[in-house]
């Protein structure tokens, strides 16, 4: 076994980080997204399909999203499926046209919100220490093997504690900044 390539740990810590930043979107802040409506499902055409793939979302006011309904047919499935969403939110249709207004939330709901985002941030450091500790591990079995020498251990060690670092620092920036976003009325 040969010791860790830095560059995949880091690969790995970056999709971790990616898969952070993709359940905050899901979190509401007071502003109005997109992709707060991206894990939406609607029941069309017999199966269950994204949002994305029956209807064009946008965002034309900070406090309202537009959801245009390709099939007029598919209106009332639409409209069904993102007050069931379980976001809290009362999607009103006119015509094709399905207008989700967002209400402000409360004190305590933005506290709950940032609850969670913290509870998502703490997974995501845990993830990267499982990273650092399997790269870890392999330079810990690669140095036994005599196959890199301590010198070696030592310095790939110290490369994989810095990445670890930067890592983890991103996690509490980006949480920083969601934080601020939920938080402000």
């Amino acid at each position: 076994m040969a010791a860790p390539d830095v560059s995949d740990l880091k690969r790995r810590m970056e999709g971790a980080i990616e898969s952070f930043r993709k359940d905050l979107t899901g979190l509401r802040t007071g502003r109005a997204s997109s992709s707060l409506l991206e894990p939406v499902s609607v029941e069309a055409y017999g199966n269950r399909m994204h949002l994305k793939e029956v209807a064009t979302v946008s965002v034309p006011e900070p406090r309202l999203i537009t959801v245009q309904v390709w099939d007029r047919g598919m209106t009332k499935a639409v409209e069904k499926a993102i007050r069931d969403s379980g976001l809290g939110l009362n999607p009103q249709a006119e015509g094709q046209v399905i207008r989700v207004p967002l209400p402000d939330l409360t004190q305590e709901r933005r506290t709950e919100l940032t609850k969670v985002a913290h509870k998502y941030a703490e997974q995501t450091r845990v993830a990267i220490r499982n990273i650092r500790r399997d790269g870890m591990d392999a330079l810990k079995k690669a140095e036994k093997a005599s196959e890199i020498t301590q010198d070696e251990h030592k310095t790939q060690s110290d490369k994989v504690q810095t990445l670890t670092d930067q890592h983890i620092k991103l996690v509490d920036d980006t949480l920083a900044q969601k934080e601020k976003d939920i938080m402000q009325v």
